[in-house]
Order: C-alpha cells, then sequence, then structure tokens
C-alpha cells in the first residue's frame, strides 16, 4: 500500500470554499479511482484553515494515476488561489505489522 499525507494551510476566509472542493475531491478519487482505497479528511476544529488527508492507494502507479486525473487537475487549479502552504508526504504501511 502506497500512504500520501498532505497538509494544507488555507487562506481563512477561503476555508469553507476548500472544504467543499475538498469533499467533493475526495467522493470523486474514491468513486473514479479502483487504485484509490482511502481518502480522509481531518479539520483542525479552532483553525478551519487547516485541513490534513490521509489518503492510501493500492501502490505508487495508482497515485501517479491520481494525479493524472482529470478530476484531480481540475481540483488542484480550482484551489491553488487558496493555499497558502501545502506539504506532501509519502509512506508505506508496516508489513511486519
Amino acid at each position: 500500500m502506497y500512504v500520501v499525507t498532505v497538509r494544507f494551510e488555507i487562506e481563512p476566509e477561503m476555508a469553507a470554499a476548500f472544504l467543499g472542493r475538498m469533499r467533493r475531491q475526495a467522493a470523486d478519487s474514491l468513486r473514479l479511482e479502483p487504485g484509490c482505497r482511502r481518502f480522509e479528511i481531518c479539520l483542525d476544529p479552532p483553525r478551519p484553515e487547516r485541513v490534513f488527508l490521509y489518503e492510501i492507494y493500492d501502490d505508487r502507479a495508482a497515485f501517479e494515476s491520481h494525479l493524472a486525473s482529470p478530476h484531480f487537475r481540475d481540483f488542484d487549479r480550482a484551489v491553488a488561489p487558496m493555499v497558502t502552504e501545502k506539504t506532501v508526504e509519502i509512506w508505506a504501511l508496516d508489513p511486519g505489522a
């Protein structure tokens, strides 16, 4: 499994719009991408401008397909002006666990 985490800092006045768009992106990823197994949106309740994603894909190729998908490209273009910081990290599930 291929695990991706993303931390976003959003323009505070854009937090609600970003979250609405992010929810649609998560639903699209799960519905349209057979290799996307999990797409969780985590919120920081006192700071709505902070959003954390936890995504699981079958493998790197499934994640690469995600990045190339029309729905992701549309999402990325739409939210770019809302984002002040974005940190992406790649992880692997421990096969011995």
